[in-house]
């Protein structure tokens, strides 16, 4: 009984503390290339400019949310990249994507404090990006062409407009990997521009986790 009590009380306190993402603070910048970067803005929704250009802001997420099974969020795209081709390794350009970062239980808390460049060359590290741009059908699982533990699932065509999302991330992660999710330690946002040298305008808010 006292173990079932105690489980009990953990789910709780997981669900009570799990909600709004905060993008007005611990959001850092990561380049993935020496000369090329985003132009992110922070506050209460996560602004971006691409120009030519690919960089990711990420963000730890707390303990309390690791055993989020869903997520929603607002975008809004008011200058967009051509579709592409996001199964293309260096032709993948996408207007934003909202990344979720996963890593077995019980090896989460000793990642806690690991940056995102360190996550993402790890091979228990699993990694869900919904990305609004190329031309594939919403919902699609595409592999990443990088081969690091990654899948795209695109929910919108390129294209300009203001959306709403909500994503079941438990099964979203059970169809593009098998089994169940381990612990969501990272959030990321990104566009990527470079291939098609173009510009994105860009914007994020409202993320909740639940």
């Amino acid at each position: 009984m006292r173990i079932l009590l105690s489980a009990a009380l953990a789910l709780a306190t997981t669900t009570a503390q799990a909600g709004a993402v905060s993008f007005a603070s611990g959001w850092k910048e990561q380049k993935l290339t020496l000369f090329s970067s985003n132009d992110y803005s922070f506050g209460n929704s996560l602004s971006m400019t691409s120009n030519g250009s690919v960089s990711i802001a990420w963000t730890r997420v707390g303990q309390g949310d690791w055993g989020a099974d869903a997520a929603s969020w607002n975008w809004a795209v008011s200058q967009s990249v051509p579709a592409t081709d996001l199964s293309r390794k260096g032709g993948d350009d996408r207007n934003i994507s909202v990344y979720f970062v996963f890593v077995p239980a019980d090896v989460a808390p000793s990642l806690a404090g690991a940056g995102i460049r360190s996550l993402l060359g790890r091979d228990d590290v699993r990694v869900m990006q919904y990305a609004w741009g190329g031309n594939h059908g919403r919902g699609s699982i595409i592999k990443s062409p990088y081969g690091r533990g990654g899948v795209t699932i695109p929910l919108r065509q390129a294209g300009t407009g203001s959306v709403s999302e909500s994503v079941n991330l438990a099964a979203d992660y059970a169809r593009a990997f098998g089994g169940t999710k381990g612990a969501l330690i990272g959030l990321a946002v990104s566009g990527d521009s470079d291939d098609t040298n173009t510009v994105i305008k860009a914007t994020v808010s409202n993320l909740n986790l639940r």
